[in-house]
C-alpha cells in the first residue's frame, strides 16, 4: 500500500528547493512551480510529491502537465 502524499509547508519547501519565498510565488504565477493547496482557512501547503517532481526536473516542470499526471 503506497504512503499517502504528505503536505509540506513553505519553510520546508524553501529548504528543500533552495529558492527564496518571492521566487517560489513568482514561479507559481508563471506555472513553473507546483501550486499550493489550501489546508485551512489561513493556511496552505504543497504536495510533497509535486515538490519532488519539481526537484527532479525544475527546468521541464509545467503546472498544467503535472496536474494531468496526478
Amino acid at each position: 500500500m503506497p504512503e499517502p502524499d504528505r503536505i509540506i509547508r513553505l519553510k520546508t519547501v524553501l529548504h528543500r528547493t533552495g529558492l527564496s519565498r518571492s521566487t517560489v510565488y513568482r514561479k507559481i504565477a508563471e506555472g513553473t512551480f507546483p501550486s499550493q493547496i489550501p489546508i485551512s482557512i489561513h493556511g496552505a501547503g504543497w504536495r510533497e510529491s509535486a515538490i519532488n517532481r519539481w526537484i527532479a526536473d525544475p527546468v521541464g516542470f509545467r503546472e498544467d502537465t503535472a496536474r494531468q499526471a496526478s
